[in-house]
């Protein structure tokens, strides 16, 4: 560069830097408008400082400004004011005598630049921003139903976070156990979108994806939306969520429920267990404790093999075989004994004990269990306990040792593990009757069901001596009860029913005598009764009196002669 050219350079320069010094009209930078602030639904105040030391604000005109388009939408006249046509037609109104423009039911459309200008052409103007702001609603939160593979080799999605009509756009943060997540290559990406509703108000789209591992299994998610007010920053967070995580199976297991002595007839669950998420495809197998041998392999999709009511056949050596369908690896469990508590059926010798009265009888009860055992022999009638032990020894039998006794084998370690087996005793005799003779009140015409019990061995029969319609049920072997459905008529009233019991041994009898009810007298005869001898009362205390005043005025034929003939006449 030659020396000419630097020095008209360095005046253009220098040139410059005067205009600006200057301040050449018309390129001056504008100073900042004032900010104005507001929710959505609410009014917002744009108040005209421009004239606010002269107070004149007989004319006035107020601009929106939108896309560097301006746009007159209010005259101010003599203090009155008019709104032109268009979009703030119907909206906008003047307060504080002119100085301030009232715009109401403020949308997001709303935001932009206002600005007032006074009447001389060059008069100064006074800009306003106004902003607008929305909260969004509560942030729904969609976690991936799917699942997510551990063994995947790009992020994948994780949850789908929406924040509804809110304005400006809001910002979400992921959180992960309430740490939040950043971006991280290969790792973490958040993909995040906006819509724009047709209110002028945003919906926000997050998308979460992530790389997961094993121990992400039981993480929670969630979604954070921050936004602004006109009162400051605030922020919703989503509900939490968890993500199926598919991870390979490492290790299988085997549980039994309940835990503790199993006994026959409860409900028992073997569970196959594993670590792998899906589980595997399980099957079960059982050996016998004894051989080692296996007796049955059952294939369980749920992994639950259940035994109700359980027996002692389910007893054991069981073990868990787990198969991963994506590896095609089956992995064992630990064999584990189960042991099915039990008692046998319990036997009684001798089964049908039959006695003539006065002698002996001996009763032996047998049982197996996998446990110690504990006998004890109890009246079937009463539950009165009679013996303690497999033995029960019966002398001097009378008719009423006739009957029940049940023997119960059980096992007091496991409470509830008992069986029993009834017996009953017969006594040869004949009948014996519940009742020898009995009164029953009863209504003539009246249909009067009798009953009739007798007991013996062998069992009796039972007949009545009178007709109508009879019916026997058996109580026990040696027991009988016969019912009769009869007419109360005046000859059964003076015969009265008898019932016979008879067997081969003897025959019995009860009778059963039968008395009219007496009859009380009806309310209204015994109303008649009371006042009656109340009437009688009154009467004679009135003639009482009657005679006691005859009798001090002397006119009564009692004097002292007549105590004296009462008396010789006693005498004799």
């Amino acid at each position: 560069m030659g020396l000419p050219r630097l020095i008209c350079a360095f005046l253009l320069y220098a040139c410059c830097c005067c205009r600006r010094a200057a301040g050449v009209p018309g390129e001056a930078e504008q100073p900042a408008p004032e900010l104005v602030e507001v929710e959505v639904g609410s009014t917002a105040l744009l108040k005209c400082s421009l004239f606010q030391s002269q107070g004149n604000f007989s004319h006035v005109d107020w601009f929106s400004v939108h896309k560097e388009k301006r746009v007159l939408i209010f005259r101010v006249r003599q203090g009155q004011g008019q709104s032109e046509p268009g979009e703030y037609q119907h909206r906008l109104s003047l307060q504080d005598r002119g100085a301030t423009l009232a715009l109401t039911q403020v949308t997001p459309h709303d935001e932009r630049i206002f600005l007032c200008q006074g009447k001389r052409p060059r008069s100064q103007e006074h800009r306003i921003q106004l902003r607008v702001y929305k909260a969004p609603e509560e942030p729904n939160i969609q976690a991936n139903a799917l699942g997510i593979p551990v063994n995947s080799k790009e992020p994948s999605e994780v949850a789908t976070c929406v924040g509804r009509n809110g304005y400006p756009i809001p910002q979400v943060i992921w959180y992960k156990n309430g740490r939040p997540l950043k971006e991280e290559k290969n790792r973490v990406h958040i993909q995040s979108s906006q819509t724009v509703e047709s209110s002028g108000l945003y919906t926000l789209q997050s998308i979460l994806k992530a790389q997961l591992v094993k121990e992400d299994k039981d993480a929670q998610f969630y979604c954070e939306l921050n936004y602004r007010l006109p009162s400051g920053n605030h922020m919703k967070e989503s509900r939490e969520v968890t993500v199926p995580v598919f991870y390979p199976t490492e290790k299988v297991w085997l549980e039994v429920e309940p835990v503790g002595m199993l006994k026959e007839g409860d409900r028992v669950e073997i569970r196959c267990l594993a670590d792998g998420n899906p589980p595997p495809h399980f099957s079960i197998s059982k050996q016998n404790l004894s051989t080692r041998e296996a007796e049955e392999e059952t294939t369980v999709d749920n992994g639950v093999l259940v035994l109700e009511p359980a027996r002692k056949e389910h007893s054991g050596l069981y073990e868990c075989q787990g198969l991963d369908l994506d590896t095609m690896i089956s992995l064992p469990s630990e064999a584990q004994e189960l042991l099915v508590n039990y008692v046998s059926d319990v036997q009684v010798s001798p089964a049908d004990p039959e006695r003539q009265e006065g002698s002996s009888l001996t009763l032996t009860c047998e049982a197996e269990s996998s446990q110690a055992l504990e006998f004890q022999w109890l009246r079937e009638e009463t539950g009165q306990v009679l013996e303690r032990g497999s033995v029960l020894r019966l002398h001097n039998l009378k008719r009423e040792a006739g009957g029940g006794y049940r023997c119960m084998a059980s096992v007091p370690s496991i409470p509830g593990l008992n069986r029993t087996q009834l017996v009953n005793v017969a006594i040869f005799g004949p009948p014996w009757m519940a009742f020898k003779e009995r009164k029953l009140w009863v209504k003539e015409n009246m249909v009067l069901n009798l009953s009739c019990e007798a007991s013996g061995h062998p069992r009796p029969t039972i007949s009545w001596n009178v007709n109508g319609t009879a019916s026997e049920q058996d109580q026990d072997p040696q027991r009988v009860l016969s019912t009769l459905n009869v007419l109360v008529t005046p000859e059964l009233l003076k015969t009265g029913v008898e019932c016979t019991a008879s067997n081969d041994l003897g025959k019995n009898t009860s009778v059963l005598f039968l008395e009219l009810e007496r009859k009380l007298p009806e309310p209204e005869s015994q109303g008649v009764v009371i006042v009656a001898v109340i009437v009688c009362i009154l009467v004679l205390a009135v003639l009482g009196a009657i005679l006691y005043f005859l009798y001090k005025k002397g006119k009564l034929p009692c004097g002292r002669s007549g105590k004296q003939e009462m008396e010789r006449n006693t005498s004799i």
